[in-house]
């Protein structure tokens, strides 16, 4: 099992959830957070409005898989948030012990799905 992390532009959210559900991969979790990459700094234009500066918006994708949803999760992001440009976020995945579906108390790869 793992969870995969993505941090992304907020504008190209719903193209990754597009490739996401395409992939078959339908439990996420989406936050909106603030930070920056290399690209600190640098002016932004977020729904019209410019934002300057240090703490950029993205959203946070968080993601648990089971072994076999691991590479098509990932390039489901990459085909959904890639740019070509700077800024365009990253994806981090981490192993993860245990899951537990608390309505069942289902554990591990079932608890998943």
């Amino acid at each position: 099992m793992r969870l995969i992390i993505a941090i992304i532009q907020p504008a190209r959210f719903e193209a990754v959830r597009d490739e996401l559900y395409k992939a078959e991969v339908n439990l996420i979790t989406v936050s909106e957070v603030l930070g920056h990459g290399r690209q600190k700094g640098v002016t932004e234009v977020y729904r019209g409005a410019k934002e300057m500066g240090n703490l950029l918006r993205k959203v946070r994708l968080e993601i648990a898989v089971n072994e076999n949803f691991v590479e098509p999760t990932i390039q489901a992001i990459i085909k959904g948030a890639k740019t070509g440009q700077t800024g365009d976020g990253k994806i981090f995945v981490l192993d993860m012990e245990e899951c537990v579906r608390i309505r069942t108390e289902e554990r591990g790869p079932v608890a998943i799905g």
